[in-house]
């Protein structure tokens, strides 16, 4: 850093020494101005002229004000001007006390807005302009009338322009930093719904297939001795039901890899295409299903297709654990307009508890179920059904909204 460069810093840190430093400043040059003779015979002039007293004592207390022109603008404003128009009318030849004044005017400028920069620029530079013309020793045509007017207007001016330009690189500022704010709250919210979904597609993967697994463990250790061929089959469901909750497990869990890692499964999402596996597999488990398909030719979105998916996956699930070792279900996928709807249907005589019923009860299968369908802006309904059972419902959209408006039917 050279030696300009850290003395501005040092000076910036301590604002009343610089100001301080600019007052002094301003005093040399005022008292350097006041050798100068303006009206000699070969023009402006220097010579060995003592200044009067009275311009002396004038300049010195327009400096002395100045180092106080951050704490009170508009009083060091008002002091300046006084002296300046005090020398105005009684100086002759004049000293340029005027300078404490314009610079006075010109940190108003800065530090105020622009309405109150034109009422104050332009009273300054009349009530000076105006002192000096009127009572002062010159004629009011006399080049330093003028000067003081041309002076003044160029202080207001710099100011407002030097506020002006501080506004402006403080928005800049402002804008910045609303954006990188925005982009973190962004950043956040899609980290979020990340970890939401991943959270869903766990919770749907690992409630299924241990629930099987479960299931077929307990049929194999009840027939082990008497039914060994029939445990034997019953073990290889669990080896299925396992195997196919690993690979799930690997899809899901791929997706957080970093860059340079193994390359992640590239096996697409599970849809209504493998209802009739996912069906099956309860079948082995000891539920029956009966299941009702009037979609055929019906292409859905991938969001909806998962949905759909692990909604009859998640309600199965539910109709096993909670709905009675007699309980039978029902599953109904219906193209109905715009939207198909997947329903699953329980006569079970169980305590009528499903998973993420209560909010006591500790599970997320009913939440899941509701978060899917809320993201694809969808609705679902679940509840007992008279008579005993359950019942979930959802309608799912088709399409996007865009396309349904676009469609001419």
């Amino acid at each position: 850093m050279s030696t300009l460069a850290r003395a501005r810093c040092t000076l910036g840190a301590h604002p009343s020494a610089l100001d301080t430093a600019l007052a002094a400043a301003v005093l040399v040059c005022m008292v350097a101005g006041s050798f100068a003779d303006p009206h000699g015979p070969e023009g402006v002039t220097w010579s060995l002229r003592t200044p009067a007293v009275l311009s002396l004592v004038l300049m010195a207390m327009g400096a002395a004000a100045l180092a106080f022109r951050r704490r009170a603008p508009l009083v060091v404003l008002g002091v300046t001007g006084c002296v300046s128009v005090v020398e105005s009318i009684t100086g002759d030849p004049r000293a340029p006390v005027v300078m404490s004044a314009v610079i006075a005017l010109y940190t108003v400028a800065a530090s105020t807005d622009r309405p109150t920069t034109w009422r104050v620029g332009l009273l300054t530079m009349t009530v000076l302009t105006g002192a000096a013309m009127l009572f002062g020793p010159l004629p009011w045509y006399a080049q330093e009338n003028l000067a003081v007017f041309a002076w003044t207007g160029i202080g207001a001016s710099a100011g407002d322009a030097v506020r002006s330009r501080r506004a402006f690189v403080q928005a800049i500022r402002d804008r910045a930093e609303k954006a990188e704010r925005t982009r973190e709250e962004e950043a956040r919210r899609r980290v979020a719904e990340e970890r939401l979904r991943i959270a869903r597609d766990l919770h749907d993967v690992v409630a299924h297939h241990i629930a099987l697994v479960n299931v077929q463990a307990g049929v194999a250790s009840h027939v082990m001795d008497k039914r060994p061929d029939q445990a034997k089959e019953a073990l290889a469901h669990v080896r299925d039901a396992s195997r196919s909750a690993l690979d799930e497990l690997r899809a899901t869990v791929g997706l957080l890899r970093q860059t340079g890692d193994p390359e992640a499964p590239t096996e697409p999402a599970p849809g209504l295409d493998r209802l009739d596996e996912l069906v099956g597999t309860f079948h082995h488990a000891g539920l029956p299903v009966e299941v009702a398909r009037a979609d055929q030719g019906t292409e859905l979105p991938a969001a909806v297709d998962l949905a759909a998916y692990r909604i009859i996956q998640e309600a199965l699930t539910n109709v096993r654990k909670h709905a009675g070792q007699r309980a039978k279900a029902e599953v109904s996928v219906v193209r109905v307009g715009p939207n198909i709807e997947v329903t699953v249907l329980d006569d079970g005589t169980g305590d009528g508890a499903r998973d993420g019923a209560a909010p006591d009860s500790g599970g997320h299968g009913l939440l899941g179920m509701r978060e899917r369908v809320t993201a694809v802006r969808g609705t679902l309904t679940t509840g007992p059904r008279y008579g005993g059972g359950f019942r979930v419902h959802a309608i799912l959209p088709v399409r996007s909204r865009t396309e349904a408006a676009e469609d001419p039917v």
